[in-house]
Order: C-alpha cells, then structure tokens, then sequence
C-alpha cells in the first residue's frame, strides 16, 4: 500500500496524486504559466460544488513537481484564497513534502448554502466534471436555488441508535480511505456527522448511507422492482405483475444486492458481429446502463419526499428506474448527458470513495455510450410530476424470435466465404427481423437481380424463407427460417 501523504485526507497518497484521474473531486495543476488568481478560479468551481482537493504542484501528466523553485512569489499561493475568493471559505491548505518536492493540497469543503466569486471581478464558476464553468446571472441563480434543495441529507437524526450502524461497511469505507482512526471519527472527518461532549450526531447522510436499516429513520428509503408481463401496466382483472420486489438496506449494500437481482433477471439476446461473423450473447441491456441508472436514482432522489421508493419497472420491451424529485435547476432534459449537480453530494463522494462506480459524475454519459455499443435506442429521460424517469428499451422483443440456433451455426460458418452484400442482407434482416426486396435495395444500394438472387440462393440453402401468396410480389417479406 502507498504511503499516505495527507493528514486531512487518508486517501491521498503519491501513487494516487500520480495516477488518479482528474475527476469532479480531484484536480491537479503544474508550476506551468499558472497564476494564483487561475486557482483560485478551480478553488471557487470547487466550493460552488462538491468540494474536492487540488493538487497545485503536480502536472497534468501526474509528475510531481517542486513548488520551491518558485522562490518569493510561493507566498501568493499561500494567500490566494484571501486575496482572490470572496466571502471568506472553508479551505484548507496542507503543505506535503514528496520526495523532497514541496507539494501544495488545497482541501475543498462544499458549501450548504453560499455562493462564492472572485474578489476582484466577481465572477462565478462552478466545477462540472474535471472542467470549471463560469457562471452568467441565470445560472447563478440556478445555482443559488440548488444549493436550498441539498438541506436534507445536512440535517441531524435525533434519536439514532448507534447500534443501527453496519459496523462492517464501515469498516470497508475506512480502509478504502486508508484511514487508521476510529470510524466515527472518520464520518466527523467526512463531515457525515459531529462530535461533542464526548457524543456523536450523525446526519442523514450517514443514515443513507451506513445504516443496516436506513427506512427505521427515514420513510421509503428503499428501492421497488416490478416485473410485468406485456408492454404495460394493467389493473383489475388484467392484473399483469408477475414479480414484485422490495430492497431495504443503506446505499452501497442496495447497490450489491440489486445487481445481482436483475443481473439474474435479464434475459439474453444475440448480436451479430460484423467483423467476425459470430452471434454473440448479450444481456437485455448492458450492466453499465442500468446499474448507472439505478446508482444515479439513489444519489439524486429527494429522501425528504416521504413516501416514494424508487421504482424500477421491468416490461417485456423496456427498463424504467424512476425517483422522487424533480431535475436540479441545472439540470434539464436537454443537457442531463453533459450537466452535473448532485442533490446529496454527501452520498456521491462517499460511493466516489468506496469504488461503486468508477467516475459517478460521467454516470449519464456512460449510459449512453453503453446503449449505443450494444446498438440498442438511444436513453430517454421524462420528468412529470416531480418524478425524473429513465427509460431503457430492448430488442429482446424481435431479437428472440428473428434466427434459429441451426440458421446462425450455417451463418459463422461460412461467413468468410459471403461478400459484403450478402452479409449486409443479414445484418439487416437480424436487426429489423424481416424486410422487403425494395428495403434491402435501399440499404444495399445494390440492383435487385442481384439482391433476388442472393435472397434466392438463401432460400435454397435453408436460411431464408419468402413470405407471400404470390408468386410475384413486390412487397414480399424475407426473414430468416424457423425450424
């Protein structure tokens, strides 16, 4: 294990200021043409945010640099956040040597409920990702709005029994963090709770997160899975839930549990690769856009509306995970792939530092990617009735009844031996199921003797079948043989 560098913060080590991806928590600057007015603009993006660390000192390329070659000016540095950020801030700078090079850490405590500029122009940032944004007046005040609606998980649970605590999550949190304390300290530390007297208080962030039984203190902090049989939620006679499951438990342990559920509850379905002519097997929907999914409902849902578990409906076509709460003012339809503002920031940097998810702040756009790699439709977001809905569809509903095991074994094996034409027709009849001789025409650009005569060819040798009543019909369908 690396050694540890800071004494404020235990995750941070050599390795980690070397190699960790600049990220919403982390970010690094060289020696460069840097200016203290240029950090204190990361330092303000941070504070407006999610808070973080900046490593000044350490190049983009993660080399540790020497911040005493800067002789007389380093005292700038020293006194940036006074000279540059206005109001007065909750930042901490830690001076680390490394390998005898003098390292700044400039550690960044969000804020509940200021918004912070620059002293000299009052310009606004706010950090996005690994970018900092500056702000125009409508965003500021959308940010000023924000920050109102993250009280929640700041606020104390009276009455806590710290009995209620998963002692054994915890303990996996304080050696993901490489922290050799207490582990109450540390959640004092992480500001997730306080100590005085003697006693701690901890905050509902904590509950969400560490608690065996988080729903004891806080109503409908669970998550719903809802299997139905058809396209559509039926009522009545036409009742059609098949499965219904409940999962009670704090965040990362939700997190667990429910990809292994659904992980069993996907079906599988082929895909044809058109380089290797091999039907590969993939699930109804890729790992990565779902658990997304599911893992962004639990860090953005407002625990404040009691009552409203999050949902995730699964229809024979299509996933959708729904949580209560409308968009932050931020955030919007339009821009939720490229936009970021964490409701319960307190709850993301925690899975951040526990390794749920790789980068949580690139959670929407991974979704994405993720659909468009496996060639499924593109993720849709709704909002309605201060509810946010993702929707993942599938192709199970035509993927599973379109080729037989015998068709795609002919298919691999002679796939070396097919033109490019040829393994067009297949790709296309895969995807779409069936298709007509004008359809493949227009796909092809290929004539249509040419087409009919592969089209025929197929038939012959028992992977395609014509469907018609007549014997020359333009609107013939081709689709691949049942057997």
């Amino acid at each position: 294990m690396s050694t540890v560098v800071s004494n404020i913060n235990s995750i941070i080590t050599k390795e980690y200021l070397e190699n960790q991806a600049e990220n919403q928590y982390f970010e690094r600057k060289g020696l460069g043409d840097i200016k203290p007015s240029k950090i204190a603009e990361e330092l303000i993006g941070m504070l407006n945010a999610d808070g973080g660390v900046l490593a000044f000192g350490v190049s983009d390329s993660g080399v540790i640099e020497d911040l005493k070659t800067l002789g007389d000016k380093l005292d700038n540095y020293r006194t940036l956040t006074f000279d540059f950020i206005h109001p007065a801030c909750n930042i901490k700078r830690e001076e680390v040597e490394i390998d005898g090079n003098l390292v700044f850490l400039f550690h960044v405590e969000q804020e509940l409920e200021r918004i912070f500029k620059q002293k000299d122009n009052e310009n606004v940032f706010l950090r996005v990702h690994d970018t900092n944004r500056k702000l125009n007046l409508d965003r500021i005040k959308k940010l000023e709005y924000d920050k109102s609606i993250r009280r929640f998980e700041e606020e104390f649970v009276e009455g806590f029994d710290i009995e209620d605590l998963d002692e054994e999550l915890l303990n996996e949190y304080k050696e993901k963090l490489n922290y050799s304390g207490d582990v109450h300290d540390l959640l004092v530390k992480r500001y997730l709770a306080n100590k005085k007297n003697g006693q701690y208080k901890y905050k509902n962030a904590a509950i969400i997160l560490f608690a065996q039984d988080p729903e004891k203190y806080i109503p409908s902090a669970s998550v719903r899975y809802i299997r139905y049989d058809g396209v559509e939620a039926l009522t009545g006679v036409s009742h059609n839930v098949i499965k219904d499951e409940r999962f009670e438990n704090n965040v990362p342990k939700l997190i667990d549990e429910i990809k292994i559920f659904l992980n069993a509850s996907f079906k599988d379905y082929y895909f044809l690769d058109m380089d290797s002519g091999k039907f590969k097997k993939v699930p109804e929907y890729p790992e990565e856009a779902w658990l997304e999914g599911v893992v962004n409902a639990l860090c953005h849902r407002s625990y404040n509306i009691q009552g409203s578990s999050i949902y995730i409906k699964h229809f024979d076509d299509r996933l959708e995970i729904s949580n209560s709460g409308p968009l932050p003012a931020q955030v919007t339809i339009d821009n939720i792939k490229n936009e970021r503002f964490a409701r319960n920031p307190r709850v993301a940097r925690v899975l951040e530092d526990m390794g749920y998810v790789r980068q949580l702040n690139e959670g929407v756009s991974r979704i994405y990617e993720s659909m468009e790699k496996s060639m499924l439709s593109v993720p849709e977001y709704r909002e309605n009735n201060s509810t946010v809905y993702l929707i993942l569809r599938n192709k199970i509903s035509s993927h599973s009844k379109t080729i037989h095991d015998s068709v795609m074994e002919k298919i691999e094996r002679n796939w070396s031996i097919y033109n490019d034409t040829q393994k067009n027709i297949f790709f296309f009849l895969f995807t779409h199921h069936k298709a007509t001789l004008g359809e493949l025409v227009s796909y092809t650009s290929i004539n249509e003797n040419t087409l009919r005569g592969y089209l025929n060819q197929f038939i012959t040798e028992d992977l395609l079948e014509r469907v018609s009543k007549k014997q020359r019909d333009k609107n013939a369908l081709y689709m691949f043989k049942k057997h």
